[in-house]
């Protein structure tokens, strides 16, 4: 199979959840490779804090070009999250992720420059467009921030329902409801109709435990990132310390 279709495949595999390690650059990609895992997600907050920008400020140029350093450097499939799409038109995404090697993406419906939801129906235009843009040649992970923006209940459940099932007729392969209540992963799961993608939060369930819940994909944010940087604080206060500094 092509890389494309090895990592559509491992979203309904029989080795659920289908965990994804988020690599902040090369070296890191080429950790999680050699341990073993299929595939790799990028995160788009650890890109940034390992190029020096805060989470949503990084240029799209250099985005793009972090993500081809890390494709470069293994050899299975790579996800990109590209925030909102940066403004590109939906041929012009397509494109930098075929230039770049990244078979899928991430693509969230927040509106960056207001911090609020995207209307879903606009949303499932655009997701719709990259579809058609891209083909099968894409695994499109739309990101639904209800949660994130606030919402909570009911309601919010509802709404992250709508939304999710809009995108999946628009051509995503999965769904992606950023801080959805963990016990409601199974009930939106089952009304969506395709694949949940879950990110793994300090103090929350478990890559195993989430995958009872009713995730088929795990994905960390950010998290594995700043767990290596506090790694490095903690070797920079030991070498203060030696040096009696």
């Amino acid at each position: 199979m092509t890389a494309v279709e090895t990592l559509r495949a491992l979203h309904h595999g029989p080795d659920l959840p289908l965990v994804l390690p988020g690599p902040w650059d090369a070296a890191s990609a080429k950790v999680f490779a050699d341990a073993g895992f299929p595939a790799l997600a990028t995160p788009s907050a650890g890109v940034a804090a390992s190029l020096g920008y805060e989470d949503g400020q990084t240029p799209p140029e250099e985005m793009f070009a972090a993500v081809a350093r890390i494709v470069r450097a293994v050899d299975i499939p790579v996800s990109a999250d590209v925030e909102a799409g940066y403004g590109l038109s939906a041929r012009e995404l397509v494109g930098r992720l075929a230039d770049v090697g990244a078979v899928g993406c991430n693509l969230e419906d927040s509106d960056h420059a207001s911090g609020a939801l995207r209307d879903p129906r606009e949303q499932a235009d655009w997701l719709a467009q990259v579809r058609a843009e891209a083909g099968d040649g894409l695994v499109i992970n739309a990101r639904i921030d209800t949660f994130l923006r606030g919402a909570e209940g009911e309601g919010a459940v509802e709404d992250a329902i709508r939304r999710g099932r809009l995108y999946a007729e628009a051509g995503a392969d999965c769904v992606y409801p950023f801080l959805a209540p963990p016990p409601r992963l199974a009930d939106i799961a089952a009304a969506v109709g395709i694949p949940v993608n879950v990110a793994v939060m300090p103090g929350g369930p478990s890559p195993r435990e989430l995958g009872a819940l009713g995730a088929s994909r795990i994905t960390f944010g950010p998290g594995l990132q700043r767990r290596a940087m506090a790694a490095v604080a903690e070797m920079a206060a030991g070498l203060r310390k030696e040096l009696g500094r």
